[in-house]
């Protein structure tokens, strides 16, 4: 157990209150020092380059069943680079039905804290392929963005953990726990057991999730909320098989219409989400202009936007609900018949202080009671992930406030989360007294889960510089 009250992080065996120190003495870097790592830092770039673009040819997407040799492959390209970058112990775990984790070790210098860093390596599927400008998994520079899947969603973020790593020549400052896992776009199915399981392996003072976005390209941020994630499999079923839609067509409707009637059930005229009991909050007061929005989203013009409250408070921290695939007859194959059965999967983000198990059972509960005319539905339930809010009140915190000014040359803007990082939560819970730091490697044109997903190599070096320095800065109170 760790006790490091110069971080007022943990301070399990002083008399240290965590998350109620003061800034530290050491609030401004030394330019030196800073000086001497940043050059470190340049000079393994170019390798930390070239080896984010070797993981993203890896076509690890772990929601596909026919990919388990690649996320496999994933797993053990990402152990090799802990090798490479001088972890004395490099494991590859799972637990039964999940994905391959990497956990790997560098030992603490005497007095130092430990530091868990965290990103995954699976990806999330392409899409349509032919909607790329270059192949998904082959990396492509195009105006100083690395172009592919993975690029940004994380392993960026895996290799920023690499670069601080390499910068301080495989000797970090502090005691280091690299923890990669391999399912979180899935929504971290099993990670409650793996903690269950291997949580002993990853006890730290403080934890970097290297996940999440920047506020501009030349302004960084931490994000301080994260939405949580229910999301739910809804069949309806009108007829035991397709009939000819013109001898039978009238007095049943069938099961897309019946679907798509009861989807848009999902939110009120005004376009709030209509399900009764979830948690809405006011966003953090940070500026976020509805231009500014509709150009980052692609909006196209004359579409408006849809619910209440301010930008933040519809896309931080209140519930949004989106219906992100259908199973139906393809239009190229259309016949004039009555479908009869047809399947949606429906995503619910849930804003903090919402319980992922209530939010779960009021969805459904929502899309039963709300069928018409009778049609059987069927509900298959998916992923729980909890929203949380992260304490900001802590010198690891101040310290990464700190880093970051120095590598942007401003200070981060404090932000929420749209999206969801099971890890976080369930890693808050299981480790409560350990702070946690969200940083991101994605910009707003990042377009990760999209078509195009890429990452600004400039931004990534700059995001790579401040955890370099972070890591100096909790281990030597500068």
């Amino acid at each position: 157990m760790f006790a490091h009250s110069q971080l007022g992080i943990v301070a399990r065996t002083s008399e240290v209150v965590p998350g109620r120190l003061r800034v530290p003495a050491w609030a401004r870097l030394e330019s030196g020092r800073v000086t001497d790592l940043r050059a470190a830092l340049e000079r393994v770039l170019p390798s930390v380059r070239a080896d984010l673009e070797r993981l993203v040819r890896i076509p690890s997407v772990e929601m596909d069943p026919g990919a388990a040799d690649d996320v496999q492959a994933s797993a053990e390209a990402v152990a090799d680079l802990a090798r490479g970058s001088g972890a004395a112990e490099v494991e590859i775990l799972s637990v039964p039905d999940g994905a391959p984790a990497v956990i790997a070790h560098w030992p603490a210098p005497h007095g130092a804290p430990m530091v868990l860093l965290y990103a995954h390596h699976d990806v999330q599927p392409t899409g349509d392929v032919a909607e790329w400008t270059s192949p998904p998994f082959e990396p492509t520079e195009r105006g100083g963005r690395l172009y592919g899947r993975g690029a940004a969603d994380d392993k960026a973020g895996i290799m920023a953990h690499v670069a601080a790593l390499r910068a301080h020549e495989g000797r970090p400052p502090v005691g280091v726990t690299l923890f990669v896992e391999g399912e979180e776009e899935d929504g971290s199915p099993t990670l409650a057991g793996f903690l269950e399981t291997y949580g002993d392996r990853l006890v730290a003072d403080a934890i970097v999730v290297a996940d999440s976005v920047n506020w501009t390209l030349d302004t960084p941020s931490l994000t301080t909320s994260l939405r949580g994630l229910v999301d739910c499999y809804v069949e309806i079923r009108v007829l035991d098989h397709a009939v000819h839609s013109g001898m039978f067509g009238g007095p049943v409707i069938d099961a897309l219409t019946s679907l798509c009637r009861l989807l848009a059930t999902l939110h009120d005229a005004q376009g709030d989400v209509a399900v009764p009991g979830l948690v809405r909050r006011a966003a953090k007061d940070v500026d976020y202009p509805e231009a500014r929005y509709r150009a980052e989203a692609g909006v196209l013009d004359g579409v408006r936007l849809s619910g209440s409250g301010s930008v933040g408070d519809r896309l931080w921290t209140g519930p949004a609900l989106s219906v992100v695939a259908l199973d139906a007859t393809r239009v190229a194959d259309a016949a004039n018949v009555l479908v009869p059965a047809a399947r949606a999967k429906v995503s619910l983000r849930l804003g903090a202080g919402d319980d992922p198990r209530a939010a779960m059972n009021a969805l459904t509960d929502h899309l039963r009671t709300h069928a018409e005319f009778g049609a059987q539905v069927t509900i298959t339930e998916g992923s729980l992930a909890a929203p949380c809010e992260l304490d900001t009140d802590n010198a690891a915190y101040a310290a990464a406030r700190d880093v970051f000014t120095e590598a942007f040359g401003r200070a981060p803007v404090e932000i929420g989360l749209g999206g969801s990082v099971p890890f976080i939560a369930e890693f808050a819970t299981a480790f409560p007294d350990a702070a946690i730091l969200v940083t991101g490697v994605e910009d707003p044109d990042s377009r990760a889960h999209g078509v195009d997903e890429s990452l600004h190599l400039g931004q990534f070096a700059k995001v790579c510089l401040a955890e370099t320095l972070l890591l100096d800065r909790l281990a030597n109170g500068r």
